[in-house]
């Protein structure tokens, strides 16, 4: 196996073995923090654009099958672990990890403490990166600083056409219907609009293109915005698409990248968190309720929102509150809008992979729907 180098910007080089494909590969080095759920990170179009760290040393134990990809295809632009498993040990198994990321020309890392990186990357903050191998691994360390220097900041990116599809779709609700649900997509997981259908929606999934017209053209009841990678303040078009929905009444529910731009909506500011926010063991306060609830975070952008207070829309949509919290770096992890029906989280509700604690929205956003429909 060739060897493989992990290069930072700030100059900090890790030496192991390649793994997946072998070449050159630039993104921002991230750590996600889950003990499982490899694959479905992988496959989150959240993650385009970054080199993701795995924290677990064991990566790659159960394999890889065709039930549990979050979309169609691996987002991440390079993949870093320490102990890849030999062998594949599930019988849901259709094939390897390894094999994955190879077919897919993902370049890949192993054999490097992954423990170090983190702390260096909580030290100094998420920064530019890329993973050498094959002919690339004997590029001189100056040289592959200089690739890497040169490569784009994640702050003031605009990646939502990168992973957005192209032609709408439509998954039909399970049961009884309440209506169509426009779904911006932004990034969107598979888990995401199957929740969504199982709570009587029919899911009409958008590209991030679409208009005000094109979103009232279905006759929505209500208005979904995903999840997704880049720089919340890179994509205007979308936080006035956003305020056109809130202003013609529709119920509006937003995860990760959607609760960024609702908060953009509402008048407010986003900033980049020094590492972000990345696994499925993160704590988060209900403020209403006082509940903790451990949930699934890929994040590295947040709303700049006041906390404990219920404070007036900059952009003149009344009442707005900060409706969750971070525990471990009093981040603001959800808004809620009193006056008009719009509510977000900046976690991932469907939780795959991860926790169901914060499965209960999906409740929450049909009960605000049908109490919407009824005033």
């Amino acid at each position: 196996m060739s060897a493989a180098h992990l290069v930072l910007e700030d100059g900090t080089r890790y030496t192991g073995r390649a793994y997946g494909a072998e070449g050159r590969t630039l993104g921002e080095v991230v750590f996600a923090t889950g003990m499982t759920g490899y694959q479905e990170t992988i496959t989150d179009p959240s993650y385009a654009g970054q080199i993701v760290v795995m924290t677990a040393p064991h990566i790659g134990n159960t394999g890889v099958n065709d039930e549990d990809p979050e979309s169609s295809r691996v987002w991440v632009s390079g993949f870093v672990v320490r102990d890849p498993s030999r062998v594949v040990s599930n019988y849901r198994a259709d094939g390897s990890l390894d094999d994955q990321l190879r077919d897919q020309g993902v370049v890949g890392i192993s054999g490097i403490d992954t423990r170090a990186v983190t702390r260096r990357l909580r030290d100094a903050g998420s920064m530019r990166g890329g993973v050498f191998s094959g002919a690339d691994a004997e590029l001189p360390l100056d040289e592959q600083l200089a690739i890497v220097r040169a490569g784009a900041q994640m702050a003031g990116q605009n990646l939502s056409a990168q992973v957005s599809t192209t032609e709408g779709y439509v998954l039909p609700a399970e049961g009884e219907s309440i209506g169509r649900v426009a779904v911006l997509d932004l990034g969107v997981k598979t888990s995401t609009l199957n929740y969504l259908a199982a709570r009587g929606f029919d899911v009409h999934v958008l590209p991030q293109s679409v208009t005000l017209d094109d979103v009232l053209a279905i006759g929505p009841v209500a208005a979904f915005f995903s999840n997704g990678p880049g720089d919340p303040a890179a994509s205007d078009a979308h936080v006035e698409l956003l305020r056109g929905i809130l202003g013609q009444g529709l119920p509006f529910f937003g995860i990760c990248f959607g609760n960024q731009l609702l908060g953009r909506a509402l008048g407010f500011g986003t900033y980049k968190l020094q590492f972000g926010h990345r696994g499925i063991n993160q704590p988060v306060v209900d403020v209403a309720t006082g509940r903790t609830e451990i949930t699934s975070h890929n994040h590295g952008f947040a709303v700049d929102a006041p906390i404990g207070v219920v404070t007036q829309s900059p952009a003149g949509f009344g009442r707005v509150e900060v409706s969750h919290v971070n525990l471990n770096d009093n981040v603001v992890e959800g808004l809620n809008a009193l006056d008009i029906p719009a509510f977000s989280v900046q976690y991932h509700p469907e939780a795959a992979a991860g926790p169901h604690d914060a499965n209960y929205l999906f409740d929450r956003f049909r009960d605000l729907v049908i109490a919407t429909k009824s005033a």
